[in-house]
């Protein structure tokens, strides 16, 4: 039986209940504990035309209200494509909730350098995410699809 770190978390990733598990803490404004580090993404589904809620790590916040994530399963994501078919969004992260966003899709060359600061500034953080996410995919990262989220200015 395989315990390693990377092992186990690739398995919690795979977990439905385990990967929603953090969308609860933000729907009941606890959003904050996870520092910034983790936002809560409000998208349309494709299909159903249903709201639809994923937590994601934040790669890079290259201005104030501009946050750059990473589809660690690809372009295959259900949130990723979701996104390709309706990029207007709700984001909350930290103190701030359902802030409206507009996604756009960094192409190969951005999220490459994107990927490369964020394995620079963080390079144990990127070891174990590159871990985990190859032991959930079950093949080598070479490059990751990456998303900057705009936050556009609430109404009032």
């Amino acid at each position: 039986m395989n315990l390693s770190p990377a092992h186990l978390g690739a398995r919690l990733l795979q977990d439905r209940r385990s990967a929603r598990a953090p969308i609860w803490l933000f729907r009941h404004g606890l959003g904050w504990l996870f520092g910034g580090r983790v936002l809560l993404l409000e998208h349309v589904g494709r299909k159903s035309g249903e709201p639809r809620f994923v937590c994601l790590e934040l790669v890079e916040r290259p201005e104030p209200d501009a946050l750059v994530i990473v589809s660690g399963f690809g372009r295959r994501a259900q949130w990723y494509r979701n996104l390709e078919a309706e990029p207007r969004c709700h984001v909350s992260i930290g103190t701030r909730r359902r802030v409206p966003a507009l996604a756009r899709f960094l192409s190969a060359e951005e999220s490459a350098e994107t990927l490369g600061r964020y394995a620079t500034e963080h390079p144990r953080a990127w070891q174990q995410l590159r871990g985990v996410i190859e032991e959930a995919v079950g093949h080598e990262v070479a490059g990751l699809p990456m998303v900057r989220l705009d936050l556009l200015p609430e109404r009032t």
